[in-house]
């Protein structure tokens, strides 16, 4: 077999698999560099002393990332955009609608937990101009943060490791193995966040297959994508959690956790903690629950190893 073969796959007309999420590390790493420069120097009169131009700022920095995830996936992976699991039909759109539901239910129970533990204390709570209007910007930079995070880390990454991963072994092992390298690098790339440690970054492991879990289930992302976007929203806007590290400093309940943070996660947020982990759990098995009396079955979708090509539709 030739070099080239290795490296390129002339049934799919594309990279081999390692190749592709090689090329999508650098399309990412480019498309954020060349989007930070064009806001340095556009916002650089008004860059950190406007409050609306820092959300801005947030959300298209942050949205980068999956901008560089679809443009990868677009022409690199040649993948259409169903095939990146955006859907976008009524279906898709019901399970949306769950895991929004979701990822706020899981976050209201700890914090519901956390109050009848005595380990979560409500200091304030308001509903203000000022509060209202700070959730509002936090729900605008969650929106981003869910779709750009789930894009490239389960769109493309897990269904990548999959792909390539069908060759050499069944369907199911294929998915799971892509499943535990999306879920792993997810945890790692929060290990950077304030107050990351290794507890916070196992659970964010977890976390990654819980979110993962909606994908390899259905094939699409509106459930991941919804929880995400709840979960921190719910978790920062509306309880003042720190979220994965980062304390955002305006929620319309404010918060104090006095526990031990092996349970409350402490600084780092509940994600770090044992009630973080207890509503990855049970939000699995939700979504297991729903995913079995929505569609009939519960099975690893084998669609997440077979990829729709662009150059297949024309």
């Amino acid at each position: 077999m030739s070099l080239r073969r290795y490296v390129w796959n002339d049934g799919e007309r594309r990279l081999r698999a390692p190749f592709r999420l090689l090329a999508t590390v650098v399309v990412v790493v480019l498309v954020s560099l060349v989007i930070g420069v064009g806001i340095a120097v556009t916002f650089s009169d008004t860059l950190g002393s406007n409050t609306l131009v820092n959300l801005l700022v947030s959300v298209v920095l942050t949205g980068s990332t999956g901008i560089g995830g679809f443009v990868a996936a677009r022409y690199v992976d040649r993948r259409t955009v169903a095939d990146l699991g955006f859907g976008l039909d009524r279906a898709w759109a019901v399970d949306f609608v769950f895991g929004l539901l979701l990822g706020g239910v899981l976050m209201s129970a700890i914090f519901a937990v956390g109050l009848l533990t005595g380990w979560v204390v409500v200091d304030a709570v308001g509903f203000g101009l000022d509060r209202l209007a700070g959730a509002a910007a936090l729900l605008v930079f969650f929106v981003s943060v869910g779709i750009a995070e789930e894009l490239l880390l389960r769109g493309v990454v897990l269904t990548d490791v999959a792909e390539g991963m069908r060759w050499r072994f069944d369907v199911p092992t294929a998915i799971v193995v892509g499943l535990v390298v999306s879920s792993a690098v997810f945890g790692v790339a929060h290990f950077f966040n304030p107050n990351a440690g290794l507890a916070s970054t196992l659970s964010i492991t977890l976390a990654g297959v819980m979110l993962g879990f909606g994908y390899v289930l259905t094939g699409d992302l509106a459930i991941p994508v919804g929880i995400h976007i709840s979960w921190n929203f719910v978790q920062g806007g509306v309880y003042g959690f720190a979220v994965s590290g980062l304390d955002f400093g305006s929620s319309l309940v404010e918060t104090t956790e006095q526990g031990p943070d092996l349970v409350t996660g402490g600084a780092f947020g509940p994600e770090a903690g044992l009630f973080g982990v207890g509503a990855m759990l049970l939000g699995m098995a939700a979504i297991a629950w729903y995913v079995r009396v929505r569609y009939g079955h519960l099975r690893l979708d084998p669609t997440v190893t077979v990829p729709e090509l662009r150059w297949q539709k024309k």
